[in-house]
């Protein structure tokens, strides 16, 4: 019961304080952020990569407790690679920023490292977007956005 509590606290704090922004805004977004075509990247994979990992959610969070790392924003950027959160073991930094900074409505600093990580791994390094978006057709998520 104490467990159901606590996870429901959880999912409560992430939805109140976190801002879900709809397909249209994130997308309108991204593309003012260059990453329409970006190393090859199509905006429709983007806005589906970020749908699959946070719903588009800019305050997201996962914990992953088989690294004890945590993901963080609507791409979920992973502290125990890309971002320094302070209490990640072995951190790698790779993005030279602040977990924190990867939350909020203002994603340029989140635009920047998924520019250096998709350089260095590709979409691949996106599980959710594997699993969701890789080898479909993504035109609905750009569909009546009037980009």
């Amino acid at each position: 019961m104490k467990a159901l509590l606590c996870l429901g606290f959880i999912f409560l704090a992430t939805t109140v304080h976190g801002r879900t922004m709809t397909k249209c805004e994130f997308a309108r977004l991204a593309k003012e952020h260059g990453l329409s075509g970006y190393d090859g990247v199509s905006l429709e994979n983007w806005v589906c990569a970020a749908y699959s990992e946070s719903s588009f959610n800019t305050q997201a969070t996962h914990y992953n407790p088989g690294d004890r790392s945590t993901d963080y924003g609507p791409w979920q950027i992973n502290s125990h690679y890309w971002c320094n959160d302070g209490k990640t073991p072995n951190a790698y930094n790779g993005c030279h920023v602040q977990c924190s900074e990867l939350l909020g409505d203002d994603i340029t600093k989140s635009v920047k490292c998924i520019k250096q990580i998709v350089r260095e791994q590709g979409m691949e390094a996106w599980v959710g977007w594997r699993k969701v978006c890789q080898g479909r057709n993504l035109s609905d998520y750009l569909r009546d956005c009037h980009l």
